[in-house]
């Protein structure tokens, strides 16, 4: 498979061929329980925060079993929010006190996260906010929690972004000399377009993207930087993030295909909700994935770890259903891409070289049509136990044809037929792979 050609920097060849991690959103907001945005949304103060910084405590942390739980799963890489929007930090930053160090926790929760991913095989991504409600020097606009405190806004007034931007350089150079090789930088997120009347959106001035993504690009050459940092995607980024958002077709820049991620949740929520239920199925994941890659996409599926830093029943059954599909299935996601071949309906593509794989989402009563394959394919197989699928190319004036399928309509004259057991394998989503000619 060959990296789409999009004006990428870092070199995405692994990339692409992995296709699969985990995102991690964790920090002060898993205490509230009510998201990662739960201090804007209830128009927090510093000191009504305070608590949940008083409390982090998470004494069943053990980041060993959360890598085993992402590789079992199949995932290749790892995200870790290393500081949200809060501005709290999981690692011993020496340029802020609002940090895991400093709670009664009293530890690093980072640096042994990355040593565990590593430890069984994952790269390593951090996702950096570059928004921060507890910096001093970040200037308020329309998405900061006291946004319309009036008061609060006029004594704040004088607030200089160009010192909250050195904070912000100095956090990343921190991680990006600190933790060894870091395969992706996860930036999040600007928003310079918007207009609040009183203070603008903040973006690429704001961040100094320009300079920001030089420094990371020297200190770690091969790193992957997202599309968030408002730069310009020619100038800076090596793949789009588009976000819970499953993409009709696949994306494109000027015509050609692009390296692109889609981060989802397990459900509506990033951060642990102990009452959100709304939880999307095995199935719809599996599916949420194929659907993905069969675009030319990578899928970072997200878990929100409990207060205590445990990974929830629910996101453990999801993540094992996905990883006991990928042990049967994995090869028709790792190395694929999409294909050129138009799938049936309540079908995927993807693609690895001469390997075709067809994937059923919906399973047809004893055959499936395959336009376009007549002749292209030499041998067929179901993945999961790679038994032999019958495969034949019809033709419909053959008196044989015409009494076996009396009313068939007339398909095109390249379409393969295959002939499949009437009962569906017991897999998710279950695959054929076709070998071509």
């Amino acid at each position: 498979m060959t990296t789409p050609s999009n004006p990428t920097t870092g070199d995405a060849s692994w990339f692409v061929h992995d296709r699969f991690g985990l995102f991690i959103h964790w920090g002060l907001y898993s205490l509230a329980s009510r998201g990662e945005w739960v201090k804007y949304h209830a128009r927090m103060t510093d000191a009504d925060y305070q608590r949940y910084f008083d409390h982090f405590e998470p004494d069943l942390y053990d980041p060993t079993v959360w890598a085993s739980e992402a590789r079992d799963a199949g995932m290749k890489y790892a995200v870790v929010t290393t500081k949200h929007h809060d501005g709290f930090c999981l690692w011993d930053t020496a340029l802020s006190d609002y940090k895991a160090t400093n709670t009664p926790w009293g530890r690093d929760v980072l640096r042994p996260m990355v040593e565990a991913f590593r430890a069984q095989g994952l790269k390593i991504g951090f996702y950096h906010s570059l928004v921060d409600w507890h910096h001093p020097q970040f200037p308020l606009d329309g998405l900061y929690p006291r946004h319309d405190d009036l008061a609060f806004r006029a004594r704040e007034q004088g607030r200089d972004i160009a010192l909250y931007r050195q904070y912000l350089h100095g956090q990343v150079r921190e991680l990006l000399t600190g933790f060894g090789e870091v395969n992706i930088l996860w930036f999040d997120f600007s928003y310079s377009e918007r207009d609040y009347g009183w203070a603008r959106g903040k973006g690429r001035d704001a961040w100094g993207g320009d300079d920001l993504t030089a420094m990371a690009r020297a200190l770690q050459p091969g790193i992957l930087i997202n599309d968030r940092l408002d730069v310009g995607w020619s100038d800076a980024g090596d793949f789009f993030t588009p976000q819970q958002y499953q993409l009709p077709i696949r994306l494109t820049w000027d015509g050609e295909p692009v390296v692109w991620e889609l981060c989802h949740p397990l459900r509506k929520t990033w951060g642990y909700v102990r009452d959100d239920l709304d939880w999307i199925s095995v199935d719809m994941l599996v599916r949420l994935l194929v659907d993905t890659v069969s675009k030319g996409g990578n899928l970072l599926l997200n878990v929100g770890p409990t207060p205590r830093g445990a990974f929830d029943r629910h996101s453990i059954e999801r993540l094992r259903g996905i990883g006991a599909w990928m042990r049967r299935h994995s090869r028709a996601i790792y190395g694929c891409t999409a294909s050129a071949f138009t799938p049936p309906p309540d079908c995927r593509y993807t693609q690895n070289g001469q390997r075709l794989y067809l994937h059923l989402f919906a399973w047809p009563i004893g055959h499936v049509h395959l336009p376009g394959l007549a002749n292209r394919v030499e041998y067929a197989q179901l993945l999961s136990d790679g038994s032999e699928i019958k495969t034949m190319v019809l033709d419909p004036e053959g008196p044989a044809e015409r009494k076996a399928f009396v009313i068939m309509p007339d398909m095109p004259p390249d379409t393969l037929t295959l002939e499949l057991p009437l009962q569906k394998p017991d897999a998710a989503v279950p695959v054929i792979e076709l070998f071509l000619k």
